[in-house]
């Protein structure tokens, strides 16, 4: 095999084996799993509430925009009907899966990361305070050995650079 190959093997497997991409993978077989879960619950709860308020199931629901609409025997549609509670159904389910992941995943998340940032800027205070604190014990330290060696010693109190 040439080293082309090779190498683009190699890059193919550090790229399956990061972290992120098996994370994608997961996220993508759960989504499909609750996506399923959530078109169950508009299908089952959802639309028979709406149809309990009206007249039929909310899939049930369109206009006509050629008149007539009406099905013959063999199946076949006459006139162009709009299909609108299909629609509305499609977008409740949309605004379930949304509302769901939003309160469920991206709000507790997004609170969990904010609690942890703040932590960590909390500790990265403490840490400058104790390095100030520390610096100010180091200079009084300083000031305190040269004021016991005197003016006299012929020691310098000041740096020169």
């Amino acid at each position: 095999m040439s080293k082309d190959k090779e190498s683009v093997l190699a890059g193919f497997k550090a790229f399956l084996m990061r972290g992120n991409v098996i994370d994608l993978a997961v996220a993508v077989v759960i989504g499909a799993a609750f996506t399923n879960v959530v078109n169950s619950v508009v299908k089952g709860i959802i639309n028979p509430l709406v149809g309990a308020f009206g007249t039929k199931d909310l899939n049930g629901y369109q206009s006509c925009l050629k008149s007539p609409c009406s099905t013959d025997a063999a199946g076949n549609v006459t006139g162009i009907p709009i299909m609108w509670g299909l629609v509305l159904s499609s977008v409740l389910t949309f605004l379930i899966t949304a509302g769901v992941v939003y309160f469920l995943m991206v709000l507790p998340m997004s609170k969990f990361l904010a609690r942890r940032a703040k932590n960590q800027a909390a500790k990265e205070e403490v840490k400058e305070v104790m390095e100030v604190s520390e610096l100010e014990v180091l200079k009084e330290i300083r000031d305190t050995l040269v004021a016991q060696r005197g003016p006299g010693n012929g020691v310098p109190t000041t740096r020169t650079p």
